[in-house]
């Protein structure tokens, strides 16, 4: 299998999910930087030109929940539970992608991708906005955390990869967190996981 990513946070899921896995992926770095997503070879294999992509033998996904639950299924792996939490995870999973991350996307890419791209300064409008999105839609989570260890039944899913993506960005991304006491806790048992710290490949080599 070869796994296409680049150290955005798309990638970081599926990235994360193959290292707790022990995935036997091979690791192939796009640079979004240098346009490498928006070269033919790389749009024959996903014509999003975004990242993660994997190929599995003659099976080419994108979109990080299918990657992720891809592999999990691959090896049998609860992560991608085959009882009656799989609806729970999809739930998870639709919430995060319609409501939850676009708001951390907003100010992940406010605050990081735009001077990392050179697009210019952070958008005051975007930033109130996603800000008071992301309060709202954390509430949420935080209610729904405040007794439990991990989103879906009792061990951790692909729903817990999905949404906590742009948790290890928060301080950097100016995504409030204090509030959200649930929240932060249940970020502080992810980092317990080598894979969630360092999910990248070339991170974890140069740690």
């Amino acid at each position: 299998m070869k796994l296409y990513w680049f150290d955005t946070v798309n990638p970081r899921k599926a990235c994360a999910v193959a290292k707790y896995l022990q995935s036997p992926v091979e690791y192939v770095r796009v640079d979004l930087a240098r346009g490498e997503h928006r070269t033919p070879a790389y749009l024959a294999l996903n014509p999003n030109g975004k990242v993660p992509t994997l190929v599995d033998g003659v099976r080419v996904l994108w979109e990080s929940a299918a990657i992720m639950c891809h592999l999990a299924a691959r090896c049998d792996s609860d992560l991608w539970p085959q009882d009656d939490r799989q609806i729970d995870v999809v739930r998870w999973l639709s919430w995060d992608l319609a409501n939850f991350y676009r708001a951390g996307g907003t100010l992940y890419f406010e605050y990081l991708i735009k001077p990392r791209l050179r697009l210019g300064d952070a958008d005051p409008a975007a930033v109130t906005q996603a800000t008071a999105d992301w309060h709202r839609l954390a509430a949420i989570l935080n209610t729904h955390l405040h007794d439990r260890r991990w989103l879906v039944g009792n061990s951790i899913t692909v729903a817990d990869f999905a949404v906590a993506a742009f948790l290890p960005y928060a301080e950097r991304a100016r995504i409030p967190l204090d509030e959200f006491p649930a929240i932060r806790r249940w970020h502080d048992r992810l980092n317990e996981l080598d894979a969630w710290r360092e999910p990248f490949p070339v991170l974890a080599e140069a740690a």
